[in-house]
């Protein structure tokens, strides 16, 4: 029985008490280094020792600790958002911070259906997403997600929109397509959601350029965005982009979508915003939106407590000016391509991995129980937490999670390290995963209960 008084994450699993980080590295009480392979959960972009970053927060707490929005603007609260949006896609013109990613999503639904009312469309109520996919665990955030698991205790509460197909070609591609004709079926596939619901009820189109925690560091495939920015042009949907895990450098551009070629009506951007030094998250909207607003009702129905928080701007503006005065771009699209490699090297031929995916410094490994017909593993034996668990024991911190295939059944494992990792970082990672893989893949049958009786803490 813990002593601790703070609200167990998981059942039966004691965590590790964090006190210092060192680069790529998180410190337990004990001494004992973690090599943190994924962030926390995508998040720690610049590691965890950055000096610049802290001496940006003490500055600014000195100065200005607090300054509620409605009634202030602070000074990096103006140039962060000057930051953003002078480097964003298309007509992304205005920025709106928040606090994080489940909630900044959560505004920005609510700043989509504003806009639409505001418009004289108040008909417009739903959302079209995708099956599988995760954009957030408020209560409006997880209605217009996809993910079964996520999703199901709380389902009399979740608004009901339209799900349609992931773009997934190794789950979902059909072997007889080409990559154009897989494209074309899920276009047909939305078209036809879309005249069943009523073009005229539609608010956006919601999806992750990459998508990370849902299905593991899953593109999309090429052509796909631009034939759905062609729909939502077609039925005057917007195209809201939920880049809170692949954005800011992530995949090794600013924006995920760049990639993709695709200009969005709204952005939503968090984790290597700040990179975990504070809390912050951000909407950016295009001028049309916001014109439409501030024309109609003159203000966004909508606000937090903590919104364009000083010290988190402050700390957020120093994250991305570090990540260009130090090139690291350039370090995520190089070292992301040797984790790919080393990936491929030590877990290319496993009979337990089915595919290695991602984009730059976000990468996806599914396992599976049978190489040859894809089958997952039964969801009974947690693979991904005895992933998890085992990376732990080998001084590993990897993000792997369940519910792949169909919300409920498939595991994968998410590697997301910093943007300054280092070439042997990335290989000792590589290492410890194909270890921790082994033990996990060892322990199949064992219930995960006797797993986990059998730790002394991890």
């Amino acid at each position: 029985m813990s002593n601790s008084y703070l609200f167990p994450r998981y059942r039966g699993i004691q965590p590790i008490r964090a006190v210092r980080g060192d680069g790529s590295y998180v410190i337990d009480e004990r001494g004992r280094r973690y090599l943190d392979a994924c962030g926390g959960a995508g998040i720690s972009c610049l590691g965890h020792s950055e000096q610049r970053v802290a001496d940006a927060i003490s500055r600014q707490a000195s100065r200005l600790a607090f300054a509620h929005p409605t009634f202030y603007v602070s000074e990096p609260a103006e140039r962060l958002a000057e930051h953003l949006v002078s480097r964003a896609p298309g007509r992304l013109s205005y920025a709106l911070f928040g606090c994080g990613g489940s909630e900044q999503m959560d505004g920005t639904l609510k700043l989509a259906r504003q806009y639409f009312v505001d418009k004289g469309e108040p008909q417009r109520t739903r959302f079209v997403s995708r099956r599988h996919s995760f954009h957030g665990n408020t209560l409006g955030s997880l209605g217009v997600g996809g993910h079964v698991a996520r999703r199901e205790p709380y389902l009399p509460l979740l608004a009901q929109g339209v799900h349609v197909s992931p773009c997934h070609a190794y789950r979902f591609q059909r072997a007889d397509e080409s990559s154009q004709d897989y494209v074309d079926r899920l276009v047909a596939e939305l078209e036809r959601e879309i005249d069943a619901a009523g073009a005229e009820t539609i608010i956006g189109f919601v999806a992750e350029p990459v998508v990370g925690a849902a299905l593991g560091a899953v593109p999309a495939v090429e052509n796909y965005f631009k034939r759905v920015r062609e729909v939502c042009d077609r039925h005057d949907m917007l195209l809201i982009l939920d880049e809170v895990m692949c954005g800011m450098g992530r995949c090794g551009t600013r924006f995920a979508c760049e990639v993709d070629e695709v200009e969005p009506d709204m952005v939503v951007i968090a984790k290597g915003l700040g990179s975990g030094y504070q809390p912050i998250s951000a909407t950016l909207v295009s001028d049309e939106i916001v014109d439409t607003i501030m024309s109609g009702r003159g203000f966004f129905q909508h606000g937090h407590s903590y919104m364009s928080h000083p010290i988190a701007c402050a700390a957020a503006l120093q994250v991305q000016q570090v990540i260009e005065e130090d090139d690291l771009l350039e370090n995520v699209n190089r070292m992301g391509a040797r984790l790919r490699h080393g990936l491929a090297s030590a877990l290319g031929h496993h009979p337990n991995v089915g595919n290695i995916r991602g984009r730059g410094l976000l990468q996806g490994v599914e396992l599976v129980a049978d190489r040859d017909s894809r089958e997952p593993f039964e969801p009974a034996h947690a693979i991904w937490l005895k992933v998890l668990l085992a990376g732990l024991d080998h001084g590993l911190m990897c993000y792997p999670s369940g519910g792949t295939v169909d919300g409920v059944s498939g595991d994968h494992i998410l590697l997301a390290p910093p943007f300054n990792v280092t070439a042997d970082d990335i290989d000792v990672a590589v290492e410890r995963l194909a270890l921790a893989l082994d033990d996990a893949i060892t322990a199949t049958h064992t219930p995960i209960e006797q797993v986990l009786a059998t730790r002394q803490g991890v």
